[in-house]
């Protein structure tokens, strides 16, 4: 005989209505973080700090028949701040001066600050140690000096850190890949367009 089945008397388990207002505070929360961080990005429009090379000139360059190198250069790399409504920091910088992937140099700076919208130079000038070269190396120095143009490379990084607004706060680091190319004749840069500047 068919018989009538009731809910009359079943409750929801209080287990999962503290789930349910759980879940439903996670995603206010979210929502309302996301809605902070637009109206911040759109406030302050953040963009990142970088490195560039604004100046370089091969002074000298010393290179004997036994494949021993070396060199005589000035750097100046600019710090870049773009932000308007923010300070920027820079530190850990370890930038590394390379011929056909030898390191040359190694440039550093103490930790610094750049004001917004503004700029801090870094001043480099040194005399690399006799460096022996390889036979890959050798090569491409010959070829370099038959050519009148010498090939450097430079890599490396810098963390930087910026806040925006009065609780975010971006970390992130800025790295720096590209070529510097001298003229033998009076040691000057060759479109020495070098940044870590995301294009």
């Amino acid at each position: 005989m068919p018989r009538l089945i009731s809910d009359e008397g079943r409750h929801t388990h209080p287990l999962v209505w503290a789930i349910a207002i759980v879940c439903l505070i996670l995603v206010i929360a979210v929502i309302i973080t996301g809605i902070v961080v637009l109206t911040v990005y759109i406030i302050y429009k953040p963009k990142a700090p970088y490195i560039k090379v604004a100046y370089a000139h091969l002074n000298n360059l010393v290179y004997d028949q036994s494949g021993l190198l070396q060199i005589d250069m000035t750097l100046t790399m600019v710090a870049e701040n773009d932000n308007m409504r923010a300070h920027a920091s820079f530190s850990d910088q370890r930038i590394l001066l390379q011929f056909h992937g030898i390191d040359v140099a190694v440039l550093r700076a103490d930790p610094f600050e750049v004001a917004k919208n503004n700029s801090l130079e870094l001043n480099y000038l040194f005399q690399s140690q006799p460096i022996p070269l390889g036979e890959g190396a050798r090569d491409t120095m010959d070829v370099a000096l038959k050519r009148g143009m010498v090939p450097f490379e430079l890599i490396g990084q810098a963390r930087t850190r910026w806040k925006v607004g009065f609780f975010l706060s971006v970390r992130f680091f800025t790295r720096l890949n590209c070529h510097l190319n001298f003229f033998l004749l009076n040691g000057s840069a060759i479109n020495s367009d070098c940044s870590s500047k995301t294009k």
